[in-house]
């Protein structure tokens, strides 16, 4: 449609889009746990209070229908990315203070529903522009710069601090506080950069007779019409039940000292992990995954991917019980899980593409089935503070219990419904 055409090349704004998707995304859900861990907050509030910022892609689908008929979806992205690099800029100037807790978590709730919208529209302005050919093209650097994003945050940013805190000996505070004004004005830049680059997408809609809420409303009731729809989001819930948390628990063990029964690693360590081979055994597990999946055909395949997900979670149980000296048996173990968290997720993904999202709204129902993925994530997270306390603070008790949560999701994939596939075969 000439309307929504970009006279720009995809190579000029679809890395840095998902660059700017995946840096705020791991910002939230992952290095604000360990900024909090090297500021001295106890575990169980980390859990607790960071597990409630994934909310905001939980509640995505009752904004994501309101958003298009008031501005294009350029105007949303943008001002989105702007908005990030104010609220992560606060959050810098927050940690000094006294009340940092507090008010640092509020500029990251704004981050996360900041960073969820600008979800929502990237993916549609992808879909929008470029027609499915060019989709097809693009969808795996699509995927390679959103996780590079993740690698910034979660892996040279966590380990830019490590070095200051030891090589240059500033406290903690200031370190983060030099990481997240750099991180803000990263924002800032694919602000600008995105406003010149950026095709605007489709012109905004205004429908009638109810807009936005009427769409809303229309695209709740098809998705509930759906055939085995309560079992299709058990499988998703349950999917990552056992990852998630893995995910939120799993630096925290690898930060704590061996007096308390975790590894004892800095965090230039844990970054080096989480930034270099354990994001090399996940896009490498990525593309394993799709791989089998379109040898085998994901109904054949989704019990296999799932247990490459679940079953390699006895990694962590096993550090837990051997407390290793050696770092790279420590990053080769973390490797194995993180190489199977890569291809077992590609059928969680493929799964709410084929199976849940087909139909009249297939961007509104590919964001409702990936808001139960994230309430997977919003609750596991809350829960594992008061499972920690229950076993104790003993990660090993711990780690032994995310394995019997493990096995639901093994289970619920060898029982999950393909509606999609008698019509698509």
């Amino acid at each position: 449609m000439s309307s929504t055409a970009s006279p720009r090349h995809p190579l000029t704004w679809v890395p840095s889009l998902y660059l700017a998707m995946g840096l705020p995304n791991v910002m939230v859900g992952v290095v604000a746990a360990i900024i909090y861990k090297n500021l001295g907050v106890p575990n169980e509030d980390i859990a607790l209070y960071t597990s409630q910022m994934y909310l905001p892609w939980v509640l995505k689908p009752l904004w994501a229908p309101l958003l298009e008929p008031l501005r294009s979806q350029r105007w949303w992205i943008v001002r989105m990315q702007f908005l990030m690099m104010a609220s992560l800029g606060a959050v810098a100037f927050c940690l000094p203070l006294e009340g940092f807790f507090r008010a640092s978590l509020a500029f990251f709730w704004i981050t996360g529903f900041a960073s969820a919208t600008q979800d929502t529209v990237a993916d549609g302005i992808f879909m929008a522009t470029m027609p499915a050919r060019e989709q097809a093209r693009y969808a795996g650097l699509q995927g390679m710069c959103w996780n590079l994003g993740a690698v910034l945050g979660s892996g040279l940013l966590v380990s830019a601090t490590g070095l200051m805190h030891t090589r240059f000996e500033l406290p903690w505070v200031q370190c983060w506080m030099v990481v997240m004004i750099a991180t803000a004005l990263l924002m800032g830049v694919f602000g600008i950069w995105h406003l010149r680059m950026l095709p605007p997408g489709p012109p905004a809609s205004a429908p009638a007779a109810g807009g936005g809420f009427a769409a809303l409303r229309d695209a709740w009731a098809d998705f509930f019409r759906k055939p085995q729809i309560w079992m299709m989001l058990a499988v998703i819930f349950f999917y990552r039940f056992g990852e998630g948390f893995i995910e939120k628990f799993g630096p925290l063990f690898l930060l704590d000292p061996r007096s308390a029964g975790g590894l004892g690693l800095d965090n230039a360590a844990l970054g080096t992990i989480n930034g270099t081979v354990g994001t090399l055994a996940f896009i490498a597990g990525a593309f394993l995954g799709g791989f089998v999946a379109a040898r085998l055909t994901l109904p054949r395949a989704f019990v296999l991917l799932a247990l490459t997900l679940n079953l390699p979670h006895v990694t962590y149980f096993y550090l837990s019980q051997t407390l290793p000296e050696s770092s790279w048996m420590i990053a080769g173990l973390v490797t194995i899980e993180k190489l199977g968290f890569g291809m077992g997720s590609v059928g969680h993904m493929l799964y709410m593409m084929q199976q849940v999202a087909p139909g009249r709204f297939r961007m509104a129902h590919y964001a409702m089935a990936t808001g139960v993925m994230a309430l997977t994530k919003w609750s596991t997270g809350t829960v594992s503070g008061w499972v920690w306390n229950a076993v104790g603070h003993d990660y090993r008790n711990f780690f032994l219990l995310v394995l019997l949560f493990s096995v639901p999701p093994v289970l619920l994939a060898w029982a999950a419904p393909f509606p999609q596939r008698e019509s698509s075969d």
